[in-house]
């Protein structure tokens, strides 16, 4: 892969005054998404010790069958509006089913980017996926990973095994069942290889997959993706109608599981970012002021995380611009002053191109759209995510174990 951009010449080392106080780096290696199938993987894998700083070890003794469920957009500070219209979720939150945690997705908090942080148990910067969108060095093109095929090749772009295929190793069953139109996607293979794939279209389906592979033989991890409440919450808007009858859905998911749990089971329930309202008042749009767009080469990331990739020598301009125009809206670093601060986690040569020259990540409820090189959905949207704010990056972590369930 290509080496930065000569943007980086000359780039700050370290934030300007006025992005003195970035945000607390993720905690990768303590509390995140990357710790969560290690440790699963340490219960079933007898003798094969990977880190645990969850401690899944020994709240899981015992268990020889792993379901984990990754619901998109269940932010940790929207489970108590999830939960006036779910009431497994409201069991969990109350103590009375199960034990709740928290954790942080991670930087950009969106979904490829945590998918596949989840599935190889690294930080962003190790596993290469570091945007929903992103340059391919050296080129003009922008690889969307959500509708990625095969170009580029995802054993390259990311080249860490991931923890199914250890686990596989280690002679434990893995599945994983999600929608059919991600079999042998890129984002699939890139974080889930290893796994064998199973199509679901609804949550009883996704549920009886899941559970059937969790009887089946043991030791084995089940894996499960439910999408529906990010959907709605993007088109649609957090506690909308939408949003409560998808986090009803997704309760109903819960419960079949928690149901259908063998006794030497447990299902573990988390998220891959959270979820907020952006309204109307606070979107910029690069393509609509020219203070904004001029210098930028190429726009990638999403409207909460950007990524802006430079014109040769424009690099300091457009940072200095984009700090004047969006001033306290937004944390505007260099990728110097990204990698450094612990963003992307530790970040190799050979990934520190897909960053931009300039990192935009959104502060309050406020947004950066770029109507000219994004498809029309993108500024309709009404729900965003992808920042650093807490309720973007925390996440839940639900325990339930078959022979505790209800």
């Amino acid at each position: 892969m290509s080496a930065p951009s000569e943007g980086d010449a000359g780039m700050p080392d370290r934030p300007s005054t006025m992005d003195s106080e970035l945000p607390t780096p993720p905690p990768y290696g303590e509390a995140s998404l990357c710790n969560v199938l290690p440790g699963v993987v340490s219960v079933l894998a007898g003798g094969l010790h990977e880190p645990d700083p969850l401690l899944l070890v020994p709240a899981l003794a015992g268990v020889r069958r792993v379901a984990v469920l990754l619901v998109d957009g269940l932010g940790y500070h929207l489970l108590p509006a999830a939960s006036r219209h779910a009431p497994v979720l409201a069991d969990v939150l109350a103590g009375s089913l199960g034990s709740l945690g928290s954790l942080i997705s991670g930087f950009p908090s969106t979904t490829p980017v945590s998918l596949a942080s989840l599935g190889t148990g690294v930080p962003p910067g190790t596993h290469g996926i570091l945007g929903f969108t992103t340059n391919i060095p050296g080129t003009d093109r922008v690889l969307n990973h959500v509708n990625w095929a095969a170009d580029p090749d995802p054993l390259r772009w990311q080249p860490v095994p991931t923890q199914f295929e250890r686990a596989r190793r280690a002679g434990v069953a893995v599945t994983v069942v999600s929608r059919p139109e991600f079999a042998g996607s890129g984002l699939t293979v890139a974080a889930y290889r290893g796994a064998d794939y199973r199509a679901s279209t609804q949550v009883e389906t996704l549920a009886g997959g899941m559970l059937d592979a969790l009887r089946a033989e043991a030791p084995c991890l089940v894996y499960g993706y439910e999408p529906a409440l990010d959907h709605a919450g993007h088109e649609s808007g957090v506690d909308s109608p939408a949003w409560r009858a998808a986090a009803a859905q997704v309760d109903r998911l819960l419960g079949m599981l928690v149901d259908g749990l063998p006794a030497d089971a447990a299902l573990l329930v988390t998220a891959d970012h959270g979820q907020l309202d952006v309204p109307a008042d606070r979107r910029f749009d690069i393509d609509s002021d020219a203070r904004l767009a001029a210098g930028v080469r190429l726009v990638a990331g999403e409207p909460r995380a950007r990524h802006l990739h430079t014109r040769p020598g424009a690099a300091l301009d457009v940072l200095a611009a984009w700090r004047e125009v969006l001033g306290d809206a937004a944390w505007v670093v260099s990728r110097r002053e990204a990698v450094a601060a612990g963003w992307f986690g530790p970040v190799p040569p050979d990934h520190l191109g897909r960053i931009g020259d300039v990192v935009v990540a959104c502060r309050g409820t406020c947004a950066v759209l770029a109507t000219a090189h994004e498809a029309p959905r993108v500024a309709a949207l009404v729900g965003y995510h992808g920042s650093h704010t807490p309720v973007e990056t925390a996440v839940p972590l639900v325990v339930v174990r078959g022979d505790a369930a209800r």
